[in-house]
Protein backbone atom coordinates (compact mmCIF):
# COMPACT_ATOMS: atom_id res chain seq x y z
CA UNK A 1 0.00 0.00 0.00
CA UNK A 2 1.38 3.40 -1.03
CA UNK A 3 1.92 5.75 1.88
CA UNK A 4 -0.33 8.88 1.66
CA UNK A 5 1.01 11.93 0.08
CA UNK A 6 1.50 14.93 2.02
CA UNK A 7 0.00 18.14 1.76
CA UNK A 8 1.80 21.88 3.02
CA UNK A 9 0.30 25.06 2.59
CA UNK A 10 3.00 28.15 2.29
CA UNK A 11 1.60 30.96 3.75
CA UNK A 12 2.14 34.65 5.28
CA UNK A 13 0.39 37.06 7.48
CA UNK A 14 1.26 39.71 4.72
CA UNK A 15 2.28 39.82 1.26
CA UNK A 16 6.04 40.93 0.25
CA UNK A 17 7.59 37.99 2.65
CA UNK A 18 8.81 35.38 0.08
CA UNK A 19 5.91 33.26 0.38
CA UNK A 20 5.69 32.09 -3.31
CA UNK A 21 9.18 32.52 -3.92
CA UNK A 22 9.78 29.92 -0.40
CA UNK A 23 6.55 27.63 -1.99
CA UNK A 24 8.51 26.91 -5.46
CA UNK A 25 12.09 26.72 -3.93
CA UNK A 26 10.64 24.52 -1.16
CA UNK A 27 8.75 22.30 -4.06
CA UNK A 28 12.09 22.18 -5.93
CA UNK A 29 14.02 21.32 -2.70
CA UNK A 30 11.43 18.08 -2.40
CA UNK A 31 11.79 17.16 -6.39
CA UNK A 32 16.09 17.13 -5.61
CA UNK A 33 15.44 14.86 -2.98
CA UNK A 34 13.83 12.23 -5.30
CA UNK A 35 10.11 12.83 -4.38
CA UNK A 36 7.31 13.63 -6.39
CA UNK A 37 6.04 16.41 -6.05
CA UNK A 38 3.31 18.37 -6.96
CA UNK A 39 2.90 22.71 -6.63
CA UNK A 40 -0.45 24.09 -6.61
CA UNK A 41 -0.19 28.03 -7.11
CA UNK A 42 -3.58 28.63 -5.00
CA UNK A 43 -2.76 32.49 -4.60
CA UNK A 44 -5.70 33.03 -7.01
CA UNK A 45 -5.37 36.53 -8.92
CA UNK A 46 -1.59 37.01 -8.11
CA UNK A 47 -0.61 33.64 -9.10
CA UNK A 48 2.73 34.40 -10.42
CA UNK A 49 4.48 30.94 -9.66
CA UNK A 50 5.03 29.61 -13.18
CA UNK A 51 7.13 32.19 -13.83
CA UNK A 52 9.71 30.92 -11.23
CA UNK A 53 10.01 27.34 -12.58
CA UNK A 54 10.13 28.60 -16.45
CA UNK A 55 6.78 27.22 -17.80
CA UNK A 56 3.66 28.77 -19.30
CA UNK A 57 1.05 26.51 -18.38
CA UNK A 58 -1.43 26.19 -20.98
CA UNK A 59 -4.35 25.01 -18.49
CA UNK A 60 -5.38 25.79 -15.23
CA UNK A 61 -7.60 24.88 -12.38
CA UNK A 62 -10.27 27.78 -13.47
CA UNK A 63 -10.59 25.30 -16.67
CA UNK A 64 -11.31 21.92 -13.90
CA UNK A 65 -13.57 24.20 -12.53
CA UNK A 66 -15.86 25.14 -15.48
CA UNK A 67 -15.70 21.29 -16.16
CA UNK A 68 -13.92 21.78 -19.38
CA UNK A 69 -11.15 19.64 -18.49
CA UNK A 70 -10.28 16.66 -15.43
CA UNK A 71 -7.41 17.93 -12.80
CA UNK A 72 -5.24 15.58 -14.71
CA UNK A 73 -5.02 17.71 -17.40
CA UNK A 74 -4.14 20.52 -14.93
CA UNK A 75 -0.76 19.08 -14.74
CA UNK A 76 2.14 20.66 -16.37
CA UNK A 77 5.40 19.37 -16.81
CA UNK A 78 8.62 21.56 -15.82
CA UNK A 79 11.98 21.94 -15.93
CA UNK A 80 12.84 21.04 -12.09
CA UNK A 81 10.99 17.76 -12.79
CA UNK A 82 8.06 18.49 -10.51
CA UNK A 83 4.70 19.09 -11.65
CA UNK A 84 2.48 22.27 -11.38
CA UNK A 85 -1.20 23.52 -11.46
CA UNK A 86 -1.56 26.53 -12.54
CA UNK A 87 -4.21 28.47 -10.29
CA UNK A 88 -4.49 31.45 -13.36
CA UNK A 89 -3.49 35.42 -13.30
CA UNK A 90 -5.97 37.90 -13.09
CA UNK A 91 -8.92 35.16 -12.92
CA UNK A 92 -11.20 37.35 -10.78
CA UNK A 93 -14.06 34.63 -10.60
CA UNK A 94 -11.40 32.22 -8.63
CA UNK A 95 -11.19 35.02 -5.78
CA UNK A 96 -14.52 34.18 -4.59
CA UNK A 97 -15.38 30.40 -4.73
CA UNK A 98 -17.79 28.91 -3.01
CA UNK A 99 -17.44 26.39 -0.35
CA UNK A 100 -18.79 23.89 -3.22
CA UNK A 101 -15.90 24.67 -5.82
CA UNK A 102 -13.84 24.65 -3.11
CA UNK A 103 -14.51 21.36 -2.35
CA UNK A 104 -14.53 20.53 -6.06
CA UNK A 105 -10.86 21.58 -6.55
CA UNK A 106 -9.78 19.63 -3.08
CA UNK A 107 -11.19 16.26 -4.36
CA UNK A 108 -9.98 16.70 -8.03
CA UNK A 109 -6.13 17.36 -6.82
CA UNK A 110 -6.67 14.18 -4.23
CA UNK A 111 -7.87 12.46 -7.19
CA UNK A 112 -4.01 12.44 -7.93
CA UNK A 113 -2.67 10.93 -5.09
CA UNK A 114 -1.11 8.45 -6.38
CA UNK A 115 1.01 10.03 -8.52
CA UNK A 116 1.84 12.56 -5.56
CA UNK A 117 4.73 12.18 -2.68
CA UNK A 118 4.23 15.99 -1.71
CA UNK A 119 1.60 18.45 -2.63
CA UNK A 120 3.12 21.92 -1.79
CA UNK A 121 0.02 24.59 -1.93
CA UNK A 122 1.05 28.44 -2.53
CA UNK A 123 -1.74 29.67 -0.49
CA UNK A 124 -3.27 33.05 -0.41
CA UNK A 125 -1.54 35.42 2.38
CA UNK A 126 -3.55 36.68 5.00
CA UNK A 127 -6.62 35.52 6.94
CA UNK A 128 -9.36 35.30 4.16
CA UNK A 129 -11.85 32.98 3.83
CA UNK A 130 -9.60 31.13 1.19
CA UNK A 131 -6.66 31.50 2.88
CA UNK A 132 -7.92 29.61 5.67
CA UNK A 133 -9.65 26.79 3.48
CA UNK A 134 -5.95 25.79 2.01
CA UNK A 135 -4.65 26.00 6.04
CA UNK A 136 -7.04 23.87 7.06
CA UNK A 137 -7.19 21.54 4.43
CA UNK A 138 -3.48 20.29 4.51
CA UNK A 139 -1.56 18.54 6.95
CA UNK A 140 1.12 20.76 7.54
CA UNK A 141 0.85 24.75 7.33
CA UNK A 142 4.23 26.32 7.07
CA UNK A 143 4.13 30.14 8.20
CA UNK A 144 6.71 32.32 6.55
CA UNK A 145 7.52 34.95 8.63
CA UNK A 146 10.22 38.43 8.49
CA UNK A 147 11.60 40.00 11.70
CA UNK A 148 9.16 43.05 10.98
CA UNK A 149 6.34 43.91 13.58
CA UNK A 150 3.90 43.94 10.66
CA UNK A 151 4.89 40.38 9.59
CA UNK A 152 4.70 39.05 13.28
CA UNK A 153 1.15 40.61 14.08
CA UNK A 154 -0.34 39.59 10.21
CA UNK A 155 1.15 36.27 10.81
CA UNK A 156 -0.20 35.84 14.36
CA UNK A 157 -3.91 36.91 13.26
CA UNK A 158 -3.64 33.90 10.65
CA UNK A 159 -2.34 30.84 13.38
CA UNK A 160 -5.00 32.66 15.33
CA UNK A 161 -8.37 32.26 12.98
CA UNK A 162 -6.97 28.57 12.22
CA UNK A 163 -6.76 27.46 15.34
CA UNK A 164 -10.13 29.46 16.60
CA UNK A 165 -12.43 28.54 13.69
CA UNK A 166 -10.76 25.45 12.41
CA UNK A 167 -8.90 23.58 15.29
CA UNK A 168 -5.40 23.84 13.57
CA UNK A 169 -2.68 22.96 15.96
CA UNK A 170 0.60 22.51 14.77
CA UNK A 171 2.07 25.05 12.75
CA UNK A 172 5.64 24.85 10.79
CA UNK A 173 7.29 28.24 11.20
CA UNK A 174 10.22 29.51 9.02
CA UNK A 175 12.16 32.91 9.11
CA UNK A 176 12.96 33.88 5.63
CA UNK A 177 15.24 37.05 4.31
CA UNK A 178 17.21 36.64 7.67
CA UNK A 179 20.50 38.09 8.59
CA UNK A 180 22.03 34.81 9.67
CA UNK A 181 20.95 31.74 12.02
CA UNK A 182 20.89 33.30 15.46
CA UNK A 183 18.84 36.15 14.49
CA UNK A 184 16.38 33.85 12.62
CA UNK A 185 15.86 31.96 15.68
CA UNK A 186 15.98 34.87 17.98
CA UNK A 187 13.04 35.97 15.62
CA UNK A 188 11.18 32.60 15.99
CA UNK A 189 11.50 32.79 19.56
CA UNK A 190 9.53 36.17 19.94
CA UNK A 191 6.91 35.36 18.08
CA UNK A 192 6.76 31.77 19.92
CA UNK A 193 6.44 33.51 22.97
CA UNK A 194 3.55 36.02 21.87
CA UNK A 195 1.79 33.58 20.05
CA UNK A 196 1.84 30.39 22.17
CA UNK A 197 0.53 32.95 25.48
CA UNK A 198 -2.55 33.36 23.97
CA UNK A 199 -3.66 30.59 21.93
CA UNK A 200 -3.41 26.66 22.56
CA UNK A 201 -0.58 25.53 19.67
CA UNK A 202 2.79 24.12 18.87
CA UNK A 203 5.11 26.04 16.76
CA UNK A 204 7.78 24.22 14.86
CA UNK A 205 10.56 25.92 14.06
CA UNK A 206 11.64 24.51 10.97
CA UNK A 207 14.71 26.94 9.58
CA UNK A 208 15.78 30.06 7.86
CA UNK A 209 16.66 31.48 4.13
CA UNK A 210 19.56 34.34 4.32
CA UNK A 211 18.93 37.59 2.52
CA UNK A 212 20.45 37.23 -1.18
CA UNK A 213 20.72 39.05 -4.00
CA UNK A 214 20.24 35.40 -5.64
CA UNK A 215 16.56 35.42 -5.14
CA UNK A 216 16.35 38.15 -7.31
CA UNK A 217 18.45 36.72 -9.65
CA UNK A 218 16.81 33.44 -9.93
CA UNK A 219 13.46 35.12 -10.32
CA UNK A 220 14.46 36.54 -13.72
CA UNK A 221 16.51 33.69 -14.84
CA UNK A 222 12.96 31.40 -14.78
CA UNK A 223 15.08 28.85 -12.21
CA UNK A 224 15.04 27.75 -8.75
CA UNK A 225 17.82 28.30 -6.67
CA UNK A 226 18.66 24.69 -6.22
CA UNK A 227 18.93 24.31 -10.09
CA UNK A 228 20.63 27.52 -11.13
CA UNK A 229 22.89 27.74 -7.84
CA UNK A 230 23.14 24.40 -6.62
CA UNK A 231 25.88 24.25 -4.40
CA UNK A 232 25.31 27.65 -3.09
CA UNK A 233 24.03 28.43 0.88
CA UNK A 234 20.83 29.63 -0.21
CA UNK A 235 20.22 26.14 -1.89
CA UNK A 236 21.62 24.77 1.11
CA UNK A 237 19.19 26.12 3.31
CA UNK A 238 16.05 25.21 1.01
CA UNK A 239 17.36 21.87 1.54
CA UNK A 240 17.34 21.44 5.69
CA UNK A 241 14.13 23.30 5.09
CA UNK A 242 12.70 20.80 2.39
CA UNK A 243 14.22 17.68 4.75
CA UNK A 244 12.98 19.72 8.42
CA UNK A 245 9.65 19.23 6.80
CA UNK A 246 9.71 16.11 5.85
CA UNK A 247 10.11 15.44 9.71
CA UNK A 248 7.52 18.02 10.91
CA UNK A 249 4.36 17.04 12.94
CA UNK A 250 0.96 17.22 11.52
CA UNK A 251 -1.60 18.78 12.68
CA UNK A 252 -4.39 16.82 13.86
CA UNK A 253 -6.94 19.29 13.65
CA UNK A 254 -10.87 17.88 12.18
CA UNK A 255 -11.92 18.82 8.51
CA UNK A 256 -11.79 17.66 5.15
CA UNK A 257 -8.07 17.64 3.78
CA UNK A 258 -6.48 17.06 0.68
CA UNK A 259 -6.12 12.93 0.38
CA UNK A 260 -8.42 12.17 3.44
CA UNK A 261 -11.84 12.06 2.80
CA UNK A 262 -12.00 14.32 -0.65
CA UNK A 263 -10.59 12.01 -2.77
CA UNK A 264 -13.32 10.77 -5.36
Amino acid sequence: MNKMAVSIAVTSGKGGVGKTNTAVNLAASLRQLGKRVVLFDADFGMANAHIMLGTNPTATVGDFLKGAIGMADTLTETPTGLKFIAGGSGLTELLNLDNKARYNMLSGISSLEDEIDYLIVDSPAGASDSALFFVNAVNIPLIVLVAEPTSFLDAYALVKAAHLENGVTDFAVMVNMADNAKTAETTFNKFRDITMRFLDIKLHYVGMVPQSPLIRRTSVQRKPISISQPKSPLAKAFETLALKMMKTPHSRHDGVKFFNGAKK
